[in-house]
């Protein structure tokens, strides 16, 4: 993302320059909800804001190097990516090593046009969704070694994803407010 995103006026840490801070925002973000109803509903309200809304629409920014609906909902796809390989090896190993990534060059990437972007995401979260809900009580304390955050457990990991989602609807919100 570049300078002045709007999600910056809905999280104010870095994550990688303060990611307890960060960590915090996320999970504040949930206001008491389960982390994974969170996640279960994410698809259904990109589905609900974006509705009847114009690609011309989604994919203007609203302002320079702020990124646009289609933007974010790429991001929002990146880091469910990252997140179903960072909670399978927690699941899987020991203490496995979680390596951060570039969400700018991951940004870059290309991408199929908005409806099939939301359709693969709602395909991947799917599954995730499925092995959460056959996580055992004792494995919810499992970690992995974050390169940028350093030790997370599997509930911390889904906690700030579900939090991340929430910041990025508010941005998608936002962005369709400012833009159209």
């Amino acid at each position: 993302m570049g300078e002045g995103v709007v999600e910056e006026r809905i999280v104010k840490a870095d994550p990688v320059e303060d990611p307890a801070g960060y960590q915090r925002e996320m999970v504040a973000l949930l206001g008491g909800q389960d982390p994974v109803d969170v996640l279960a509903s994410t698809v259904a309200t990109v589905r609900e804001l974006t509705a009847g809304v114009p690609d011309e629409v989604l994919n203007r920014r609203p302002e320079p190097g702020e990124w646009s609906a289609f933007e974010v909902l790429g991001h929002i796809w990146d880091s469910e990516v990252a997140f179903s390989w960072r909670s399978r090896l927690v699941l899987a190993q020991e203490r496995p090593t979680l390596t951060g990534y570039d969400q700018v060059a991951w940004a870059a990437l290309a991408r199929p046009g908005f409806d099939t972007l939301l359709d693969a995401f709602e395909a991947m979260r799917g599954p995730n969704l499925l092995m959460l809900a056959a996580v055992k009580d004792e494995d919810w304390q499992r970690v992995g070694l974050h390169t940028e955050r350093g030790e997370v457990s599997l509930r911390l990991l889904v906690e700030t994803t579900a939090g991340h989602d929430r910041a990025h609807l508010k941005q998608i919100e936002q962005t369709l407010a400012a833009v159209r």
